[in-house]
Parts: structure tokens; C-alpha cells; sequence
């Protein structure tokens, strides 16, 4: 019997050194982990210890020079948006498009009928709220509402596995804690794999079943920590004593 292996993320002994002119940048060194289907992981670390670029290895963007990535039993050596999504810091809307039109464009680069990207880009469009939000432009639309949109776009192929790299950095404290139990309830709706950068502590232990702590560049997993509260997660687990545990754990070993 073949082993599921849907929606599963293996990294395995993965280093990378950055030129730039001329000089030579250890980023990443010897970085393994395993992520089960339908969890969702946050990664955390120092700013330069090489999340983003884990990230963009991870969604095929970037190539290690040492080691491998796996996603669902495949080696991964381009994009391939039908196995990874990515959602970016920046929603990067296109200002000429609708929001339905900029959810609908990955589906178009695929030659994808009219009618099956209208249908499924609103589709999209109401699993992350913005449903009657289609003919909306990016400058008609809040911050949050863009990186919903953003979101939108990164689920339109119904990939099994979500890269986000600080989808919500820009936003202000309230949006952010609202985005965080919306994406929450995406995931807990569709049981997607995610793995989630963020510089929020607190976003992380909050969101995730796991964080991957990263040291100082060279970046490497220095710790693996589960985070046993219970879901459906709520906002006033913050001021709970296991809550703050959690974090400070994660803030001794980054602080440094």
C-alpha cells in the first residue's frame, strides 16, 4: 500500500550561500524539518536568518545549493502553484484588474475557460469574506481586504499546501488579529497544509500547531516546539499562563 503523502512537506539538509558583489552570505546551513498534511507550522527567527528564502526555496522560487525539498513525495525544482500556494508580505494586486479579475489571473496563465475562473475565483472570493467584493479595484479596498484577496489568489488552484510569508507584516494590530482568526477559519475549513513566516511571536504560537525556531544567520532549526492549546483558538488565550510560556520559550533562544 502506497503512503499518503498529500499535502506533506519534507526538508532535508538544506544550505544556501548568497553572492552579492562579490561577497559570499551563509543564509541558510543544513536545515531539515517534516511537516505532516493538514498542519499548520509557523517559522520563526531572527530578522536575516534566511526565513523568507527557506520560504521561497520551499514554493520552488529559489534553489538550495545543498540538499532537497519535498513536497507531497516530489522534489521540488520550480513553481508549481497546483501543489504550492504562496501568499506575500505585499498583496501585490495588479491596479488595473478587479479583485475577482486578480484572483481569476493564476487560472488565465493556465488557459483556463472564462467560466470555470469566474466560478471559482468567487468561489474564492467568499471563503476568505469578500464575497459581492468581485468588482471591487485594489484602490477601493482596505489593507486587510487586499491580502484577503491576496489570499484568495493563493487558493484559487486549490493547492494542498499555502506558503505565507508575513501575508500580514503591513497591516495594524487589530486588521492583523482579525486576519489571523480569519485565516484560521480558512484553514480549519479546508485542512490545507500552511507554513507560516512571521516576526510575531505571539502570531506564531497563536496560529500554529508547530514552530520551527531559527537561529542567527547561518539560519538552522535550534528547536521544534508543539503547541498544545486547544483549538478552535481564541484571543483571550494570549494572557493565559501556557500561552505566555510558549512564547517566552521562543523569545529566550531568538533574543540572543
Amino acid at each position: 500500500m502506497n503512503k499518503d503523502v498529500s499535502g506533506t512537506i519534507q526538508v532535508e539538509g538544506v544550505s544556501h550561500t548568497f553572492v552579492s558583489n562579490g561577497e559570499k552570505t551563509h543564509a541558510l546551513d543544513n536545515v531539515s524539518f517534516e511537516v505532516p498534511k493538514n498542519r499548520f507550522v509557523s517559522i520563526v527567527g531572527p530578522s536575516g536568518c534566511g526565513k523568507s528564502s527557506l520560504l521561497m526555496m520551499l514554493a520552488g522560487l529559489q534553489t538550495p545549493d545543498e540538499g532537497r525539498i519535498i513536497c507531497e513525495g516530489k522534489k521540488i525544482t520550480r513553481p508549481d502553484p497546483q501543489r504550492i500556494g504562496v501568499v506575500f508580505q505585499e498583496a501585490s494586486l495588479f491596479p488595473w484588474l478587479t479583485a475577482e479579475k486578480n484572483v481569476e489571473f493564476p487560472l488565465s496563465l493556465r488557459g483556463v475557460k472564462p467560466a470555470v475562473r469566474h466560478d471559482r475565483a468567487r468561489e474564492a472570493l467568499a471563503l476568505v469574506g469578500l464575497e459581492g467584493f468581485g468588482s471591487r479595484y485594489p484602490h477601493e479596498l482596505s489593507g486587510g481586504m487586499k491580502q484577503r484577496v491576496s489570499i484568495a489568489r493563493g487558493l484559487v488552484q486549490d493547492p494542498p499546501i499555502l506558503m505565507m510569508d508575513e501575508p500580514f507584516a503591513a497591516l495594524d494590530e487589530q486588521t492583523r488579529t482579525v486576519m489571523g482568526d480569519e485565516l484560521l477559519r480558512i484553514w480549519e475549513q479546508t485542512r490545507k497544509t500552511i507554513l507560516f513566516v512571521t516576526h510575531s511571536l505571539g502570531e506564531a504560537v497563536y496560529l500554529a500547531d508547530q514552530v520551527l525556531v531559527m537561529s542567527a544567520r547561518p539560519g538552522r532549526i535550534i528547536d521544534r516546539i508543539d503547541v498544545d492549546l486547544p483549538r478552535p483558538r481564541r484571543f483571550e488565550m494570549m494572557s493565559t499562563q501556557p500561552f505566555m510560556e510558549l512564547r517566552e520559550r521562543i523569545w529566550r533562544q531568538i533574543r540572543h
